[in-house]
């Protein structure tokens, strides 16, 4: 039933901004959590944020922190991940991930406290 959907990505040049989308279908629970991931090729997958809906507390890589907002409109069953000051260094696909029942806790950033993910979109970030 759970599916997610990214898109927004895009070539922008260092130091600009873009704004990714993930929309939601199928969650019913309270308390889920939606995480935002990266993987550049040769690197491994890398935490971004999350966003729990119980209390709408987020919480940010420190690779990203200052630069990275998400938030989510629950109207319209989308997470947003807000980009700017974006650097070479954030290049990659960047997905999206589900929690259908808890909150991001302190195991946000670990790709197996998610159920569901999306198919990603690509971000390249030209200097």
């Amino acid at each position: 039933e759970v599916q997610l959907v990214e898109s927004g990505g895009g070539l922008v040049q260092a130091g600009g901004s873009l704004r990714l989308s993930c929309v939601a279908s199928g969650f019913t629970f309270d308390d889920y959590a939606i995480g935002w991931f990266r993987q550049a090729p040769g690197k491994e997958h890398e935490g971004v944020s999350c966003i729990s809906k119980s209390d709408g507390s987020t919480i940010y890589a420190d690779s990203v922190k200052g630069r990275f907002t998400t938030f989510s409109d629950n109207a319209k069953n989308t997470v947003y991940l807000q980009m700017n000051s974006l650097k070479p260094e954030d290049t990659g696909v960047y997905y999206c991930a589900g929690e259908p029942w808890l909150p991001c806790g302190s195991n946000w950033y670990a790709r197996p406290k998610y159920d569901y993910w999306g198919q990603g979109t690509q971000v390249t970030v030209s200097s």
